[in-house]
């Protein structure tokens, strides 16, 4: 106990330290495994170990838990002294709350601020530490630099990386505001961490001068549900049967509002159904994504309304045929629960609804709900582009697309647009997915090139090999550093390994193409070749769609540099293809390159209408 005042008492407390263990700790509380947060966040720090400045990724699946990695590796780097972390979002009010919810109720210290609290003349930005949310925005980037001027040290963290911040200008010479903007804000002396689901964009755009040999892989966690649920390679008609959700395809021409009122039923009826069968009760939403046209998202909240309405209102002269169809509908999906009861829940809970416009004209928004973390049981979330980044949907138990893409795919686009992905495995099961068929098949390939993609990523080579095809683009054309990238490489390699020389006869054997593949994939392990790219091959076999060769191995060229030869490695790349290669219809095609050390790496190529795509840099 002190008598008297003492400032000494109070000014030599030190700032709150191992903030990075207590977000850990606080994952762990509520049962969350933070092993894959840990891995991202000691990349990242390794990475930005020494004095140069430093520009890489972190990438993740879509829905992976992105959100509490930044969290904590904020955390982290407050320990490690950083006092300047400015964290970008895209330009939407509704993310930029989410994530700001989620920083604050995280405990951090300092609290994370809106980029407008700090530009009060009364905050000093010169002392103290700080963590600053700014949209991607013309007018909030300059009113920060202008507030914070020239700080040493600046760590920039970009959410949805690949949005808005790559330089579209960068084959004329010139910058994007955005980017010319982000690029003053880090400064000489900052560092970048891009942080994304889709990192094509960045790597074939050389923004801020990612080095793709620094990129740091976030893996999801195990309770994540995504790619591999969702969009399985074997996808026929008896894979479609064995898929973990629920998937109606439709006929690409499907404007009749038919469609949309059952999967708003059948969503109905998921939701009566987990409620009645589990002692909490939830609220659930179902996403229903249009076209990005406004007028699209006012005809679709009318009807939505309509319905409702409808099955309010016992005299209406269509609430018999409605009821009779939810009815139906119960019967013929759970035996558990009979039709009954859950159309009695229905009807009981129907006024327990909200519906909400999202990206689109005030006049048509509800306020009075909340689109990501549904407030009415039954909550109806009406979009186009803003629901395709970013936000996270918590209880999205339907997503419903009502319109086919009439023009090429952008892959970046459609990957992020997979708003189910997440941690849905406690309800996936009722979970729902109601899509045209062409833009289910483009999807599908979408997540196929993105699996092979991320696979030449993780091979440790560097330079990650993106591809596409007449219909599916890997990234926006305007976005490609035309001085650096190969459009038509045309080939992929993967982990170095021993030379085995039994792969040769493996070559030579009189084998299946199927069996061919499954020996040399057992031999070489999924490091040297990876599993996905052996279920792209047999898959495209088993379909009979496209041959294999496999060639006998060969030596390093002569032209070829000693660091070449050592890393396998050759700028104009290594698989020749001729006319009689491709004889019977072949199209997969596998080759071992090998140099004096005895080491060998594995070289594919898909000589069909995809292009592939790297940048040589």
């Amino acid at each position: 106990m002190f008598d008297t005042f003492d400032i000494s008492r109070f000014t030599a407390g030190e700032r709150p330290n191992n903030q990075y263990q207590t977000q850990l700790q606080r994952l762990r509380d509520v049962g969350n495994s933070t092993e894959c947060i840990e891995l991202a966040v000691q990349g990242a720090l390794k990475n930005l170990s020494g004095s140069s400045q430093k520009s890489f990724v972190i990438y993740g699946e879509p829905q992976s838990g992105k959100t509490e990695m930044m969290i904590c590796l904020t955390a982290k780097l407050l320990d490690e002294g950083y006092r300047f972390i400015v964290h970008l979002l895209n330009d939407s009010v509704d993310l930029l709350g989410q994530n700001l919810g989620r920083f604050h109720s995280s405990g951090l210290a300092p609290s994370a601020q809106n980029f407008m609290e700090i530009v009060d003349p009364a905050i000093d930005v010169r002392v103290g530490t700080f963590v600053v949310f700014c949209k991607k925005n013309g007018n909030n980037l300059r009113d920060l630099i202008n507030k914070i001027g020239k700080m040493d040290k600046i760590v920039v963290i970009d959410d949805e990386a690949d949005y808005a911040t790559p330089n579209s200008l960068v084959n004329k010479k010139d910058k994007t505001p955005i980017n010319e903007l982000i690029e003053r804000l880090i400064g000489k002396t900052g560092h970048y961490i891009g942080v994304t689901a889709t990192p094509a964009r960045l790597n074939l755009n050389n923004t801020f001068n990612n080095d793709s040999k620094m990129w740091v892989k976030f893996p999801p966690h195990r309770m994540y549900t995504g790619q591999d649920d969702f969009f399985p390679m074997n996808i026929d008609e008896i894979g479609i049967k064995s898929l973990k959700y629920k998937l109606f395809l439709m006929s690409d021409k499907n404007d009749d509002f038919r469609h949309e009122r059952a999967a708003l039923f059948r969503f109905m009826i998921n939701v009566a159904h987990l409620n009645m069968t589990h002692k909490e009760e939830k609220n659930y939403s179902i996403l229903i994504h249009t076209s990005g046209k406004k007028i699209d998202h006012k005809a679709d909240l009318e009807n939505i309304r309509k319905v409702f309405s409808v099955l309010s209102d016992e005299n209406n002269r269509s609430f018999a045929q409605y009821l009779e169809q939810i009815w139906t509908l119960a019967k013929s999906t759970y035996v558990d629960v009979s039709a009954d009861e859950i159309t009695r829940y229905v009807l009981q809970n129907i006024s327990r609804r909200a519906v909400i416009v999202l990206n689109s004209e005030a006049a048509f928004k509800n306020f009075g709900g909340s689109a990501t973390n549904p407030s009415a049981l039954f909550t109806v979330v009406i979009g186009g582009n803003i629901v395709s980044r970013g936000v996270t949907f918590n209880n999205l138990l339907s997503m419903f697309f009502t319109r086919d893409v009439k023009n090429k795919l952008q892959q970046d686009t459609y990957i992020q647009r997979a708003r189910m992905f997440g941690s849905r495995g406690s309800y996936l099961a009722h979970f729902e997915l109601t899509i045209p068929i062409s833009l289910y098949a483009d999807w599908h390939r979408c997540f196929v090139y993105h699996r092979l993609a991320l696979a030449s990523i993780d091979s440790g080579l560097g330079a990650p090999v993106w591809i596409a095809d007449p219909r599916i683009a890997a990234v926006a054309s305007a976005s490609v550093d035309n001085s650096t990238v190969d459009l038509d490489r045309g080939e992929m390699s993967f982990a170095i390994f021993d030379f085995l020389p039994e792969l040769d006869d493996i070559a030579s054997a009189p084998l299946s193409p199927a069996d061919k593949v499954n020996l040399i994939a057992d031999k070489l392990g999924d490091a040297a070749f990876p599993r996905y790219l052996r279920e792209f091959i047999l898959h495209s076999l088993s379909r009979g769609t496209a041959g294999l060769k496999v060639f006998q191995s060969a030596g390093m060229f002569p032209s070829m540099t000693e660091q070449e030869k050592m890393d396998i490695q050759r700028r104009q790349g290594f698989l020749t293809i001729r006319d009689a290669d491709r004889a019977g219809n072949t199209a997969h095609f596998l080759r071992v390159f090998r140099n004096d050390l005895g080491k060998a790496r594995l070289f594919y190529k898909f000589d069909g209408s995809v292009q592939f795509i790297k940048n040589l840099k």
